[in-house]
């Protein structure tokens, strides 16, 4: 399996927002996918699930502020980040369940 492309972060201020996407080089369709991010000094994290049917699941840390998604069809995942905090900046990362090689990750910094 090769990694996947994530893409999409970047700088932005308190309150912003960003929409993430990461493309998986093989199909999606059934599987659990996540988005996870780490920050200097942290463990990775998950921050964002959806089950192959469509349900999906977050930490408080992000809930109400971050949507994933899915577009089976594109083999891409999605992450859609609102009300942005400084605490929110990582290297954020997709992955599969069960996991695939990690990719690059994307960063995103939130910073005035």
């Amino acid at each position: 399996q090769v990694q996947p492309v994530e893409s999409g972060g970047g700088l932005v201020q308190p309150g912003g927002s960003l929409r993430l996407s990461c493309v998986a080089s093989g199909s999606i369709r059934f599987y659990a996918m996540g988005w996870y991010r780490q920050a200097p000094g942290k463990q990775r994290e998950l921050v964002a699930r959806i089950s192959g049917g469509g349900s999906t699941n977050y930490p408080d840390s992000v809930k109400g502020r971050f949507t994933i998604s899915r577009d089976n069809a594109k083999n891409t995942l999605y992450l859609q980040m609102n009300a942005l905090k400084p605490e929110d900046t990582a290297v954020y990362y997709c992955n599969r369940e069960p996991p695939f090689p990690w990719g690059q990750g994307t960063q995103v910094t939130v910073s005035s």
